[in-house]
């Protein structure tokens, strides 16, 4: 069998999907793996950011839903409207790992509009386009469609929620963000277990009790 390494050299372009909610640090640091992934030039990876909303998950009311509520209900659901607005425009990718960064690293409350406004400005977006957008009603249609596809076709529960070719799914969580230089590696291990080997369902690290 050949090393996950090797196939992937040899593959085009790996694509495939990822459901995701910006509150979600495991979040964060799939999106720097992937980035630095693809910034290495050593793999081509084409990932499909699918919106999956965990304020909907944890919801204990029943028939309440994160697209029929309001911002002002729903944690997150500002950070979804913008991102499908940033996509509107052809800014998806640059917007997606900026609003990450604002609430993962600055510690930015991205449920604020004038945060969000902010990181479009910074990227170029055109803010009166993206305000239009982002009032449109129909914006949170993605959030929904997306949502629930990941639950009936895949059973996504969590995020960040991987979706290979083959249909095979796996959530995953990295411990930290990887540095530059290990992301391939990092990345060639997680899709050579997730991707290629169906027959492991899970893997859990035990933690060592802290001392009394």
């Amino acid at each position: 069998m050949q090393a996950a390494s090797q196939i992937l050299k040899a593959t085009p372009a790996l694509r495939f999907d990822v459901f995701y909610d910006y509150l979600c640090p495991f979040v964060y640091r799939a999106s720097v793996l992937l980035q630095n992934v693809g910034d290495s030039g050593e793999r081509t990876v084409d990932v499909r950011w699918r919106y999956f909303s965990l304020t909907q998950v944890n919801s204990k009311d029943e028939g309440w839903t994160v697209w029929d509520a309001t911002d002002a209900q729903a944690r997150g659901r500002l950070a979804f409207k913008a991102a499908e607005a940033a996509r509107r425009q052809d800014a998806f990718d640059g917007f997606h790992m900026a609003l990450l960064r604002a609430r993962h690293e600055d510690r930015a409350d991205i449920d604020d509009v004038t945060v969000v406004e902010q990181v479009a400005d910074d990227i170029g977006l055109d803010l009166k386009r993206f305000r239009k957008d982002i009032a449109d009603a129909q914006i949170v249609s993605a959030l929904e469609r997306d949502h629930l596809s990941g639950l009936a076709e895949h059973g996504v529960f969590g995020t960040p929620t991987f979706v290979f070719g083959g249909g095979q799914a796996a959530y995953v969580r990295l411990s930290e963000a990887p540095a530059a230089v290990d992301s391939v590696a990092v990345f060639d291990r997680l899709v050579s277990i997730a991707a290629e080997e169906p027959r492991i369902l899970e893997i859990k690290r035990p933690l060592r009790p802290s001392p009394d």
